[in-house]
């Protein structure tokens, strides 16, 4: 059983992601993290919705759009069965596979259509999971999915099997780490009874930290926090936040992913774009050093 309690695991992957130091009042945060305390990423990642599947010129640009991350380091790429009803999964595997040995691309499920085309539902039921999973398989041309997140719990039906369901696959070898998206303290640690917990995607940014108890019970855990939507509300949200960047000869997106970067170990921003340029200064960010005294003033602008 895996109880929300801190276990000897816990404490052994909790190490694997306190790698860092201070030089000269810079905080210097790692660049990598283990997720599940073994698999090894870049911090920075890449989520894929905003990647175009067509028309074919579109479809195109986003193809290498995805290459150009890959080229530029980036070995952690976020889809999902929702993006497209399948078509995004299938598009990195086009863009991608062979997949580089060090690349992971997690996919979320849990998520179907409704009547409407536009419209959709959390969908837990353990047949509909199993079917996205083995979807997600062939889309993505894998045997098994490394990092497979269940987009939204369904509050209709208990965790318990939901977990459950997740739990099978991996014993049949078709998942091997499995994620939460959106979730609470109180159902992280339910869902920690049934099976071992490798990630968190809950929303969560420099200006919106409603799921900062998540993210100090991911901390306390070593599991990976996947924050979505990391930049979205820094986008000229603050006039001060604006000026600090240019301070630093930085951006108000590198700025925000910089401070997330810096925030936790545990935080893997992964920003999507279907622009190379846009790409090209998120990575950058990853090389933008904070000072304690810098920290501090951001934390100032944030709560006045």
């Amino acid at each position: 059983m895996w109880l929300n309690l801190i276990s000897d695991q816990d404490l052994r992957r909790k190490a694997a992601v306190t790698v860092g130091a201070r030089a000269k009042g810079y905080l210097m945060p790692s660049s990598t993290f283990f997720i599940g305390g073994d698999r090894r990423v870049r911090r920075l990642g890449f989520g894929a919705m905003r990647l175009a599947t067509s028309p074919e010129s579109a479809r195109e640009a986003s193809i290498t759009v995805a290459r150009h991350a890959v080229e530029r380091g980036i070995n952690l790429i976020d889809t999902a069965h929702l993006y497209g009803w399948g078509a995004n999964e299938e598009l990195l595997a086009d863009a991608l596979h062979p997949y580089p040995e060090d690349l992971l691309i997690t996919t979320k499920i849990g998520i179907t259509r409704s009547s409407g085309a536009d419209e959709m539902s959390i969908n837990g039921r353990p047949e509909v999971l199993h079917a996205q999973i083995d979807r997600a398989l062939t889309r993505l041309k894998v045997d098994s999915i490394e990092l497979l997140q269940l987009h939204r719990i369904d509050s209709d039906i208990p965790l318990s099997d939901q977990m459950g369901a997740l739990r099978q696959a991996q014993e049949a070898g078709k998942v091997a780490k499995i994620g939460l998206s959106e979730v609470t303290v109180d159902q992280l640690a339910q869902a920690r009874q049934t099976v071992e917990i490798a990630s968190v995607q809950n929303r969560y940014s420099m200006f919106d930290r409603t799921h900062e108890p998540v993210l100090e019970a991911c901390e306390a855990a070593a599991i990976a926090f996947l924050p979505w939507r990391p930049v979205a509300e820094a986008s000229g949200a603050h006039a001060d936040i604006t000026a600090l960047a240019s301070e630093l000869g930085a951006t108000n997106t590198q700025l925000s992913l910089a401070w997330l970067l810096h925030r936790s170990p545990v935080i893997l921003p992964i920003p999507g774009t279907s622009s190379i340029a846009h790409l090209d200064e998120n990575v950058a960010a990853a090389d933008l050093r904070l000072s304690a005294e810098t920290l501090e003033r951001i934390e100032r602008l944030i709560s006045s």
